[in-house]
């Protein structure tokens, strides 16, 4: 089967770098599946999971991200994601306190920078929490 070159950079690190064969991505329109040779574009992808069906393995690799944006090549996908952590390395009670302490923070603050930073941590929790979701509905 034919593989395509995939690089998932958060703000912070290389989440991920190799071949896949499919790739699930949080588009801003909707969900988008791309196979090897698809052709170029360039999308927004917002909070959710970014699925990899990888050659030579039958689980995916399954990243949380909080948004950014896909470029697609026929070769080559890159995500640069604004945040993004490998399904292995999620915490449920971690990421659900995250999310209460963001809404918390939104519902009370006054200040736009403040209500800024909250909306992005909330989205990265959400992200997180779809991840452990998808998860759950997979091992069934």
């Amino acid at each position: 089967m034919a593989t395509m070159q995939v690089e998932v950079v958060s703000t912070e690190q290389l989440i991920y770098s190799g071949e896949a064969e499919f790739l699930v991505a949080p588009a801003a329109e909707g969900e988008i599946g791309v196979y090897p040779r698809h052709v170029p574009l360039l999308t927004r992808i917002k909070p959710g999971v970014l699925r990899l069906t990888v050659p030579g393995s039958k689980d995916e690799v399954l990243v949380a991200v909080s948004g950014g944006m896909m470029e697609v090549q026929p070769t080559l996908v890159t995500v640069l994601a604004d945040t993004a952590i490998r399904g292995e390395d999620l915490d449920e009670a971690r990421a659900n306190e995250a999310k209460r302490v963001a809404e918390e923070t939104i519902r009370k603050s006054g200040d736009d920078m403040d209500t800024a930073k909250a909306q992005a941590a909330l989205a990265v929790a959400i992200a997180q929490l779809k991840t452990l979701d998808y998860l759950r509905k997979r091992v069934r």
